[in-house]
C-alpha cells in the first residue's frame, strides 16, 4: 500500500525518526566538541587502573552507557584533560547514587578516583539517604559545596550536566543552572577541604589535569551525549 494512503487512513501514525543522541552538529564540530561516547561501544574508556572495560556490569544499551549493578568499577577516559568543558546527560535509578569526576590520577599511589578527582554529585535527592546532607545532593561539589539549585527531576528522567574547568576555576551546571562555582587551591576551597572527608587526602584536587570518571556506586545509572571540548 502506498505510504501516503496509510497516513491518510491512520492520521496518528508517525514515521520513525533518526536518533539524534551521541552525535555532533556541524556547529558543535566547528566549536571544537568531540564525543567521548559513540552510543554503541566503550571505546575511549577503561576501568580505573585496569586495561579496557572488562566487567559486564558496564554495558551499552539503546544509545546509553549503563551501569547495571555494583562491580563494574569506576570508568575513566583514556585521555587526560586540563582546561575543558564537559557536557553529558544522566539519569539515575530510584534511591540511586553516582557521580562524575575530573582531574583523576591513575598513579598507583591513589586507590580510588575520589582520592584525587573532585566530584559533581549524581543522586536521587529524595530517595537516597545522602539526600539529607545538602552538600551530597545532585549538582553539588560533593561534600564541599551545596548545590545552588535543587534537582527537580525524578529518578528515571534525563538531566543535562556540565563541568567547565579553566585555569583552576570550576563551574558545574545542571539542567541549565549553575549549581557550584569554585577555584581549586583558593583559600575558600582549602577551607572547604579541611571541613570535608578529603582533609586527610594529600592528592585530592591537586592535579593540574587528569581523566574524567563515571562512578560505580553500586546503583543503576545511565549516561549519554558525553562530549568535551578543550578551552
Amino acid at each position: 500500500m502506498n505510504i501516503y494512503l496509510i497516513l491518510a487512513a491512520f492520521p496518528f501514525v508517525f514515521l520513525p525518526t533518526s536518533d539524534k543522541h551521541n552525535t555532533l552538529s556541524k556547529k558543535e564540530i566547528k566549536q571544537g566538541w568531540h564525543l567521548l561516547f559513540d552510543g554503541s561501544t566503550t571505546k575511549g574508556w577503561h576501568v580505573f587502573q585496569k586495561p579496557g572495560v572488562v566487567n559486564p556490569q558496564w554495558k551499552t544499551e539503546d544509545g546509553t552507557l549503563l551501569l547495571t549493578e555494583r562491580g563494574g568499577g569506576d570508568l575513566v577516559t583514556d585521555e587526560e584533560f586540563e582546561n575543558f568543558e564537559l557536557q553529558l546527560d544522566w539519569k539515575i535509578s530510584e534511591k540511586g547514587n553516582s557521580g562524575v569526576f575530573f582531574n583523576v590520577s591513575e598513579d598507583t599511589t591513589y586507590k580510588s578516583v575520589w582520592k584525587t578527582g573532585p566530584e559533581m554529585q549524581i543522586l536521587d535527592d529524595e530517595g537516597h539517604p545522602d539526600g539529607k546532607f545538602p552538600s551530597h545532593r545532585a549538582g553539588a561539589n560533593y561534600d564541599l559545596e551545596v548545590s545552588k539549585h535543587p534537582l527537580t527531576k525524578k529518578p528515571g528522567e534525563w538531566n543535562t550536566a556540565g563541568i567547565l574547568v579553566k585555569d583552576f576555576k570550576v563551574t558545574y551546571t545542571l539542567n541549565g543552572k549553575v549549581t557550584a562555582e569554585y577555584t581549586l587551591g583558593s583559600p575558600e576551597w582549602e577551607a572547604q577541604v579541611q571541613n570535608s572527608k578529603f582533609k586527610s587526602m594529600p592528592g585530592y584536587g591537586r592535579m593540574k589535569k587528569g581523566h574524567i570518571a563515571l562512578q560505580d556506586h553500586g546503583d543503576k545509572v545511565w549516561f549519554r551525549n558525553i562530549k568535551v571540548r578543550l578551552i
